[in-house]
């Protein structure tokens, strides 16, 4: 046993490995020892956030764009703070490493009446409730804490999933062999039988076809085919869409890419490709009521090759233990042998009209935000305004865009920004989002001043919850919300760091203002004031579908 070393350094020497350089999270008296080795330790970073809601919302921002990412809390009080955000993650395939600081081990086993319990001497109830939302469990011991912390993390990396981890403040400090060697990661099962059958069945369909697409989504990012299936689409003309929750998977700037689909509520020419095509191969798609307007696409499963993270479906007929990457590399080579047999596309571009006023309303915002965007940005939205307005935006090649298009919590964009910008500040990082949004989780704008972060934030004030309002009760007044200062809350949350703050009312304005923050160098924060009632397209379609769901029948 190497003397000093201890399970926190092994765990955080783990993190580390599989490429997590920061811990989001809050201290408290069960986790306290574990963070003096955090903060003496070489790669692993410590960042406190406001509250633990806010950590794991930052901790999926960072799992966004990084392999991993490590979220602490303290148990019960700490945890059940966070697990709105860690069921996010959850629901979208995040890989988030909870760690939750526990009491001692002999407390634990004596069944002592402690602080942050419920008074009952069972400390199970809070990993039951885990269990729910995490994909693999654990409670370390001396005994178990290697062979532990492996095992979730492989889980976590394997399934995309988060992962629970209860670390007693006694086990943190007890001492334990080095680790040796890498991380033994798990591999999806490839059947070479199963591969061939697919692609001799693929041809079968793709060779009569005159008509072939491609949709794709956010399961294809988060199993790792982005990189095949944009080669694949560089090479073979095929027109390509996503859905809103995998925008920014495919290279938006590439001629054959037609729009995000969005069921009955997109574009014509999308709708036209995507739902005529002979044959529709769908890539990690997931049909989510917000991002299809109500369930309205019209896809025939018959017409279809569906590419899942571990099995491809052609029609009824099912091709199980094949990576999603297999199978997109198969139908990349499969494509190039039979492309000059499908009938030629033929995709035309309109570009948004110039707005000839200047009212600032949602139709002239994402006009000049759409010639704001850059290469390589990250973009980041809320479930709102913001987020069925930027599903409209083409990205620039490699712009990342992040929003929680299925769990949907309002809130979420601002510590998701946070946690994305920590992990790639090379990127200029845009953050869309709204006052409702805001006011959820605002405290963690003191944090990104606090570290010298430089996102550009416009919060697009249309008083009160516009979203709702649009779907039921315009005028009631529970979806009012209070009315704040805005331009003032920079310097309020950050007092040693200065902010670029304004409030603009006119287009003529914002011109004036995008052209100043183009290249800041610090926090911009634009209050952008909106009508109430002026809403997105998208949104208004989206709103229509989910009024009739929600009614009685």
């Amino acid at each position: 046993m190497a003397s000093g070393y201890k399970v926190a350094d092994y765990l955080l020497d783990r993190l580390a490995q599989i490429g997590i350089r920061h811990l989001f999270g809050v201290p408290g008296d069960f986790n306290l020892y574990f963070l003096d080795h955090v903060i003496s330790h070489p790669v692993i970073q410590w960042i406190g956030c406001a509250n633990e809601l806010n950590a794991a919302y930052a901790a999926d921002g960072y799992a966004r764009v990084m392999p991993a990412s490590a979220l602490l809390t303290t148990v019960g009080v700490g945890e059940l703070s966070a697990i709105n955000g860690v069921a996010g993650s959850y629901a979208e395939y995040l890989p988030v490493i909870h760690i939750v600081g526990t009491p001692a081990l002999r407390s634990q086993q004596a069944g002592e009446l402690l602080h942050h319990s419920l008074g009952d001497g069972d400390f199970g109830h809070f990993s039951r409730m885990a269990k729910e939302i995490t994909c693999a469990q654990a409670s370390l011991t001396p005994e178990n804490a290697a062979a532990e912390i492996d095992r979730l993390l492989v889980a976590a990396l394997y399934q995309r999933r988060p992962v629970y981890l209860q670390l007693p403040s006694d086990v943190s400090e007890a001492e334990i062999a080095t680790h040796s060697g890498s991380l033994a990661l798990c591999q999806p099962m490839l059947s070479p039988t199963s591969l061939q059958a697919f692609i001799d069945a693929a041809r079968e369909k793709l060779q009569p076809a005159r008509r072939v697409a491609v949709l794709a989504d956010f399961l294809a990012e988060r199993f790792g085919a982005r990189e095949s299936l944009n080669r694949w689409l560089a090479e073979v003309n095929l027109p390509h869409s996503t859905l809103l929750l995998g925008k920014g998977l495919l290279d938006e700037a590439h001629p054959m890419f037609i729009g995000t689909y969005s069921g009955a509520a997109s574009d014509s020419q999308v709708k036209e490709y995507i739902e005529d095509a002979d044959v529709l191969i769908t890539v990690g798609v997931w049909f989510v009521d917000t991002i299809t307007a109500g369930f309205s696409q019209h896809i025939t499963q018959d017409n279809c090759i569906d590419i899942q993270p571990e099995q491809v479906r052609i029609g009824r007929k099912v091709f199980s233990q094949i990576p999603m990457v297999a199978a997109v590399q198969a139908l990349h080579k499969l494509c190039k042998s039979l492309k000059n047999e499908w009938q030629p596309p033929v995709i035309t571009y309109s570009p948004p009209k110039t707005p000839t006023y200047n009212l600032l309303d949602q139709n002239a915002f994402w006009y000049h935000i759409q010639h704001f965007l850059r290469p390589n940005d990250v973009v980041v939205t809320d479930q709102g305004t913001s987020c069925f307005g930027a599903a409209t935006l083409k990205l620039p090649s490699g712009c990342i865009f992040i929003a929680q298009s299925l769990w949907g919590s309002i809130g979420f964009s601002l510590p998701a920004a946070y946690g994305a910008q920590l992990a790639q500040p090379q990127r200029r990082m845009i953050l869309l989002v709204g006052d409702g949004a805001a006011q959820l989780t605002i405290q963690e704008l003191g944090s990104m001043l606090r570290d010298g972060l430089n996102p550009i934030i416009f919060l697009l004030n249309n008083h009160g919850y516009t979203v709702e309002r649009v779907i039921h009760g315009p005028q009631q007044r529970y979806n009012d919300i209070a009315a704040w200062n805005w331009p003032q809350l920079p310097s309020a949350l950050g007092l040693e760091k200065p902010a670029f703050t304004c409030t603009v009312t006119q287009v003529e304005q914002l011109q004036q203002v995008l052209a100043q923050v183009e290249n800041i160098a610090q926090l911009a924060f634009i209050e952008v004031v909106l009508p109430p009632m002026d809403t997105p397209e998208l949104l208004k379609n989206v709103a229509k579908s989910l009024q009739i769901r929600n009614a009685a029948l």
